[in-house]
């Protein structure tokens, strides 16, 4: 029996699915090179080529163009998660995880978790789409968190939430702007700074005060 295929869109709705994966491009991008409170509906209109009544044909307002940017962001995560190997290990997948995080914040890109108070933060508490998909991400990583304490690889004596969160606060860290100020070249940077976040969640002798 023949199964119904769904329609295919058509030219104009084609085109009208580019330019707003275009407006989310853009807006992603000035997101990450100068902030929800700094960037304007304006400069992401011109930086796709299009006047800002058509960028409003797609989104209503500014938070609305960012929590889709935001959902991009996340979706982008998502398939960085699946594509990982197979045969990698759970400490190995988190390296991983870490590393491409690093990456993002040295190119500017926008962070996966914005300030807890910024006014984009607010927005996005009422972006369902977001809210959903990082939940799913989270239970992804809390699992290989939960995977390396069973394996010895990470410390049992931490919540895995605290070891998800320490992992997360990276996509913040002013270490790596502070390093490249310093002259040291990125992969150094990200090498280093993934060190000294798992070398600290690391299960193994640590070094106490007295």
């Amino acid at each position: 029996m023949n199964t119904l295929q769904p329609p295919r869109p058509s030219f104009k709705e084609q085109m009208l699915r580019a330019r707003e994966d275009a407006i989310v491009e853009a807006a992603s991008r000035l997101l990450g090179e100068k902030g929800f409170e700094t960037m304007t509906v304006d400069e992401v209109a011109a930086a796709v080529g299009i006047a800002k009544a058509s960028l409003y044909k797609h989104f209503a307002g500014k938070d609305d163009l960012c929590s889709a940017a935001m959902v991009h962001v996340v979706e982008r995560l998502q398939r960085f998660l699946a594509a990982l190997p197979a045969e990698l290990g759970a400490m190995q997948r988190l390296h991983a995880l870490l590393c491409w995080t690093l990456q993002l914040q040295l190119a500017d890109e926008v962070p996966l978790l914005p300030s807890r108070n910024s006014a984009l933060a607010q927005a996005l508490r009422a972006c369902d789409a977001y809210q959903a998909s990082m939940q799913e991400v989270h239970a992804c990583i809390l699992g290989w968190i939960v995977e390396a304490q069973a394996q010895g690889q990470l410390r049992r004596e931490l919540p895995p939430d605290v070891i998800l969160c320490a992992l997360l606060a990276r996509n913040s860290d002013p270490m790596l702007g502070m390093l490249r100020d310093r002259g040291y070249a990125d992969e150094c940077i990200i090498d280093w700074a993934a060190d000294t976040c798992l070398s600290g969640l690391a299960s193994g002798p640590a070094m106490r005060a007295a």
